[in-house]
Formats: structure tokens, C-alpha cells, sequence
């Protein structure tokens, strides 16, 4: 919010324009006479909690993408539909008529698994055998004749040739069942090692929200927000990651040849920010939406506040407020706090709930 955004940058000053303080300054132990002009207006000191918030628009999706590229020499014969599923034991893509499987696991496929190999690869590649209900073996790191035994086994339910040995390019590792985004090669296509085939997402749809930098106040990581999505309902998110991002303005600026500069602008620093939902059903039905996101950046419970108007400059430095009693009034220093909704948590010496401070009328 706006005001909120003073507390961050204005000081001095430049705070007395930002509120419209008249030009002459004030000191604390000044007093008007009874009698005197008042202000024309006044508002209470109240007590209450107060919260910066802010809203921000955001993107639901289903985050960043990850490329499968080919590593088998052949023609694409198969690709799953954009949107499928495809989970632990599918083919992700089809070589010559052949499967190239979906397994979990964060190690890529360096190598061809066979007898006497031994190493993580392996522990991973074994414990997606055991899940898929293959049985015979043990599951450690290393590659045995039992191991070759369950692999024919899991080779011939796949239509694929039984030599007991798991060639690099067969499998495709990924941290959990995959969502397809987009095609990159046709059925028909050559395939050919190190082209790209598809990209995929996460099943999980996230939010992402670029903020300016002056907001990084808002982008902690753990920290609760609120998602408004299009038909109004409203869930809840969590901050999961922060990212500092920067737009170097070389994109494609359509222009054509001719005179003038080359199209490109500044570099742009931003704080992209990923919320995570944890009510995934809320969300069917919305592959891509835009939403609003509220933040929290700060709260401060139970503390005096005045409105962010009533503040005033003083001569020996900081900020005070005109207190009105009855017919007459002085000006009490305050120490501010949070500003937050128009308001501005304060404190000084004599200043108590239920008083009446002078505001520009």
C-alpha cells in the first residue's frame, strides 16, 4: 500500500510533504492559548493492530517447465496429448514403436545399468523396479544377476527387447508424475540424441507474482498469503520460493530495419515470488488464470495509532501531534512505528488511548 510504502522510504522531510504538513515547523513543548485557533478538524488515538498489507496480481499456472530431449536415434512414433498425465512406468514418448519410461528419482540417466554396476543410479533405478512390482532382487546399489532377471521381466512386459541391461536413453527421470506442456518434435519426426521432444511441468498449480524491488519487504519465504481466484472464491497460499530476476529488455521488439535505436530497454530488476496451494482441488478446473495475491509484510498488535495526517514536523527533529483538550492544545513528540491503512502506530510520553489529535482539515 502507499502508505505503507512511506514508512519504508520517506523520512525527514520528505514525509512532511508526503502528508501535506504546512510549511512552518513545530517544537514539542509548544502550547496554544486558550482561545486560539484549533484545528478544524480532529480524530482519536486509537488502540488496535495494526497490518501492512498489500495486493499484487499473479499468474496461476503450473510453473516452470523442464525439456526431454531424445537420447535413442529412431522416429518419433508417439507423443501423450498436452495436458496428460504421465506417472511412474509410462511412456513419456515413443521411439520406433518402443517406450522411453517415466521413472522417479533427482539422478538423470548417465549410463547403461548391467551386472556388477554398482552406485545411486542404481539404488534409484531398483527402488522404481520394487514400486512397480517387481519382485527378486534387493534393493541396494548394486546391479545383480537378480537385478538382470527383474529387469527381462519389466523389458518383456514392455514390449522391448530382454537383455537384462537398461540403456541410458530408455528413461526419463523426474521428481514425481509429469504434466505435459508442450510438443517440441511430431510423430513422424526423426529422433535424434540431444533433440527436443516435449516439455513438461510439475502436477501442482502454483502462483507466481513479480514484485518491484521496493516491495521485497512482502517476499518471505514461509509466509502465509491470500489467493483470490476469479469467481471470487479465496484460498490459502504459503511463500514457497524467492527469486531476484532481472529483464534485460532484449526481447524481440517486432520493429524492422530503419533508423533509431535498437529496441531495447533498460534492465529491470524484479522479485519474482512462487506461492504454493496446498487445496489443489480449489484450484481444478484453473490451468492458467490471473489472481490477486495479498501479502502480509508486518503486524503490530495492540499499539496506539493516529491517523498518518495527523503527524507533524518538529523544529529539534522528528514528528509529534497536536493534542486538543477542550479549548486549548500542545504538541506531544512521538516515537512512529508501522504505517499501515492510513495509519501509523505511534508512541510518547503522556499520549494514551481515546485522546483527540488535530488532523488537516
Amino acid at each position: 500500500m502507499v502508505v505503507a510504502a512511506l514508512a519504508v522510504l520517506l523520512t525527514g522531510a520528505a514525509v512532511a510533504a508526503a502528508i501535506g504538513f504546512d510549511a512552518g515547523l513545530w517544537s514539542d513543548d509548544a502550547d496554544r492559548d486558550p482561545g486560539a485557533d484549533l484545528p478544524e478538524a480532529t480524530a482519536k488515538v486509537t488502540r488496535e493492530t495494526l497490518v501492512d498489507t498489500q495486493t499484487e496480481s499473479g499468474d496461476l499456472g503450473f510453473g516452470d517447465t523442464t525439456t526431454v530431449s531424445g537420447r535413442l536415434a529412431g522416429t518419433v512414433t508417439a507423443l501423450p496429448a498436452v495436458g496428460a498425465t504421465v506417472s511412474r512406468g509410462q511412456a513419456v514418448y515413443r521411439v520406433d514403436d518402443a517406450p522411453v519410461v517415466l521413472l522417479y528419482g533427482a539422478l538423470p540417466a548417465y549410463r547403461t545399468l548391467a551386472p556388477e554396476a554398482e552406485g545411486a543410479d542404481v539404488g534409484q533405478f531398483e527402488k522404481n523396479l520394487a514400486e512397480l512390482g517387481y519382485t527378486g532382487f534387493t534393493v541396494d546399489d548394486e546391479y545383480t544377476d537378480a537385478t538382470a532377471a527383474a529387469v527381462k521381466d519389466w523389458q518383456d512386459d514392455l514390449g522391448l527387447p530382454e537383455t537384462g541391461t537398461v540403456e541410458p536413453g530408455r528413461i526419463v527421470y523426474a521428481a514425481g508424475p509429469v504434466r505435459v506442456d508442450s510438443h517440441q518434435a511430431a510423430v513422424g519426426d526423426a529422433a535424434q540424441p540431444g533433440s527436443a521432444v516435449l516439455d513438461y511441468t510439475g502436477m501442482a498449480r502454483i502462483v507466481t507474482v513479480e514484485l518491484d524491488v521496493a516491495d521485497q519487504r512482502l517476499a518471505v519465504k514461509g509466509a502465509a498469503v491470500g489467493v483470490s481466484l476469479p469467481d471470487g472464491r479465496k484460498v490459502a497460499g504459503k511463500i514457497a520460493a524467492t527469486e531476484t530476476v532481472v529483464d534485460t529488455g532484449d526481447g524481440d521488439d517486432g520493429g524492422g530495419g530503419g533508423g533509431g535505436g535498437d529496441g531495447s530497454a533498460d534492465p529491470t530488476t524484479k522479485i519474482e515470488v512462487s506461492v504454493t496451494v496446498a487445496d489443489q482441488k480449489a484450484l481444478a478446473g484453473l490451468d492458467q488464470a490471473s489472481v490477486r495475491v495479498g501479502f502480509t509484510a508486518s503486524e503490530r498488535k495492540d499499539v496506539l495509532t493516529v491517523p498518518v495526517s495527523a503527524l507533524l514536523a518538529l523544529a529539534e527533529g522528528g514528528y509529534g501531534v497536536e493534542v486538543v483538550r477542550g479549548k486549548a492544545s500542545h504538541i506531544v513528540a512521538v516515537e512512529t512505528g508501522l504505517f499501515a491503512s492510513g495509519r501509523v502506530e505511534v508512541s510518547g510520553d503522556g499520549l494514551a488511548e481515546g485522546m483527540t489529535v488535530g488532523v488537516p482539515s
